[in-house]
């Protein structure tokens, strides 16, 4: 599962050929969470409030760049690394 971006501790990643719909994973310390791409909103697990901010905040900021990479890894290739939240 690659790793595309970190900032804050937290972790953002991707499996390949990952099932619908598209989303990332999100990981900080024993944190673990899904979300979806498209609407921007939790599919499974949980985060800090602070982290589930920063999280969504940085998700709509490269909401195409994570739509790239999501089609990228359901293809099998290597994701580009997204800038980490500032």
């Amino acid at each position: 599962m690659p790793t595309i971006s970190t900032f804050y501790g937290i972790l953002i990643k991707m499996f390949f050929n990952d099932h619908v719909p598209p989303h990332f994973h999100a990981e900080y310390a024993e944190f673990k969470a899904t979300v979806d791409i498209q609407q921007l909103r939790v599919l499974e697990g949980q985060l800090p409030r602070r982290a589930l901010e920063l999280v969504l905040d940085w998700a709509e900021l490269y909401q195409e760049e994570l739509l790239d990479d999501w089609r990228l890894c359901r293809a099998k290739q290597s994701p580009k690394p997204i800038p980490p939240l500032l």
